[in-house]
């Protein structure tokens, strides 16, 4: 008699041999990694390492010419639909209309993805619950502080319900108890199931529980718990490690202090 193994569940997000050019300079070099459903992913690089171009391909902003993406087991370039309906994004620039209410944001947003508006108010009304500003749905965008304008940025990823989370540097330009709180918020959502890849510069953003792939002249170095990249490296701690892997690149701390 014989008995049907059970296959692996696919990856939340599958990177195989992605490179991208810009004219002759290589951005992204062989890049492959994939990280699981329900997790934390810290994508971890200097400014130029090629981040923004990884979300860009991820996110389908730019054709994927060599190697693939896959989301949830769903080509990128082959599916399309299918997957980007499981995957939520919060681009590094602002994007939401600063003349409408916090709502009308949501709501257009929602018509955006075919959800009805009955529906949509009601799962408005969920996030904004989930990120705590409820109190502010009728406010402009453009009288909220940068925090909660992101906050409000996380709100809409969310309405369609995705199974992964893409942030490209979602803390640039808020203060520290901003910071804090953005990451807090987003770090609930990954502990009740969403899978996030949270795309940063700044090492004090990574927990020691979290997974880290970092990128450096558009090449994954190293990827996997920080224990793990750590001691592979050698070092005392992710800040260490990250210097050592890199050749004496420095990160940043949310301070501005290397």
């Amino acid at each position: 008699m014989m008995h049907g193994t059970q296959t692996a569940p696919p990856a939340a997000l599958a990177v195989s041999g992605l490179s991208h050019f810009y004219g002759r300079r290589k951005a992204l070099d062989d890049v492959t990694f994939a990280i699981a459903p329900a997790t934390f992913t810290v994508l971890l690089g200097l400014n130029g390492a090629g981040k923004s171009t990884l979300f860009s391909l991820v996110t389908r902003l730019f054709a994927t010419r060599q190697g693939s993406i896959r989301i949830f087991g769903h080509d990128i370039g082959q599916a399309p639909g299918e997957a980007l309906r499981v995957l939520g994004v919060v681009f590094q620039p602002r994007t939401l209309d600063l003349d409408l209410s916090v709502m009308q944001n949501l709501m257009f947003y929602a018509s955006l993805h075919g959800i009805r508006a009955r529906e949509a108010r009601v799962r408005a009304q969920a996030v904004l619950a989930t990120i705590e500003l409820s109190a502010r749905a009728g406010d402009k965008v453009r009288d909220l502080s940068g925090g909660q304008v992101r906050r409000v940025e996380i709100a809409r990823a969310l309405l369609h319900r995705p199974r992964l989370l893409v942030l490209d540097e979602p803390t640039v330009g808020l203060d520290i108890k901003a910071r804090a709180a953005i990451l807090e918020h987003v770090r609930a959502l990954a502990a009740a199931g969403t899978c996030v890849l949270w795309a940063t510069h700044l090492v004090d953003e990574i927990a020691d529980g979290d997974d880290v792939a970092i990128l450096h002249a558009g090449r994954i170095l190293a990827h996997g718990p920080v224990a793990r990249v750590v001691g592979e490296a050698g070092a005392p701690n992710i800040h260490a490690a990250f210097t050592r892997l890199t050749g004496g690149a420095e990160t940043q701390t949310s301070d501005g202090s290397a």
